[in-house]
């Protein structure tokens, strides 16, 4: 079981502030669990599509790329600038 996060704008665009899925096969990435969440309709597709989209993996900023285990914490987040 892995642990979804949803952060600022995008907790409010796809209705959720997180969720847990099961950890499968397929699920190997960040990038994996990212287009199977994208898969789910074009809202999801669009707000996780972004390219300016952030992750994290267990509270470490992170790519697409990171591989993932069991028990794991991803977060999305949109890029965020400060002034």
């Amino acid at each position: 079981m892995i642990l979804i996060n949803y952060f600022a704008r995008y907790r409010e665009q796809l209705g959720s502030g997180g969720e847990k899925l099961a950890l499968h096969a397929e699920l190997r990435t960040v990038g994996d669990v990212r287009r199977l969440l994208m898969a789910r309709d074009e809202n999801w597709a669009r707000v996780l599509g972004e390219n300016s989209l952030m992750c994290a993996l267990n509270q470490d900023l992170c790519k697409l790329d990171a591989p993932i285990e069991d028990f794991d914490e991803i977060a999305f987040f949109p890029q965020v600038t400060g002034g």
